[in-house]
Formats: C-alpha cells, structure tokens, sequence
C-alpha cells in the first residue's frame, strides 16, 4: 500500500474528514516518528507493534567487482518488532 493509497482508505474510514486533512495528519504522524527516530527514541504502538532505531558498526566488506578489502562506515537504521497481538491477528 502507497501513502497515497493509505490516504484514500483513511479517508473512506474517517466519514466527514477530507482528503486534504487526512493527508495532513499522515504527514505529521511520519514526521513525528522520523524525528523521534533520529533522536533515538523507540516509537512503541501497543497493539501494533514498535519502530526501534539502531547502529551499525563501522566494519570492512569486499568489493564483488574487484575483490578489494572497502570500509563500510557506521551507519543508523530502523528496525520494526511486530507485537504479539498483532502477529496472532494477522496469522
């Protein structure tokens, strides 16, 4: 599902809330788990599940083309922990 599909079906659940609304909370929501994020917080959904930032170590990989010996610099991504309930749901 797109953001703008998610929007669409947002709007279709919400009666009486525009389009542009819902497409102006949905923007705030990503923008306030992206700052959280890069502030390392964890965003926890009870019932959903949680978005836990973590990272990397610097380490040294091989490059497949030529064989040579590069260093991989450290580097912060984003892990999603599915909650129990919602796994039990969904399965």
């Amino acid at each position: 599902m797109s953001k703008v599909e998610l929007i669409e079906e947002i709007t279709k659940e919400a009666k009486g809330v525009s389009k542009k609304d819902v497409e102006t909370v949905v923007d705030a929501f990503i923008c306030t788990i992206k700052d959280a994020l890069k502030s390392g917080e964890e965003v926890r959904f009870i019932g959903f599940g949680s978005f836990l930032p973590k990272t990397k170590k610097a380490h040294k990989g091989i490059n497949p083309s030529t064989g040579a010996t590069i260093n991989i610099p450290a580097s912060k991504t984003i892990s999603f922990k599915i909650s129990k309930k919602f796994k039990e749901e969904i399965n």
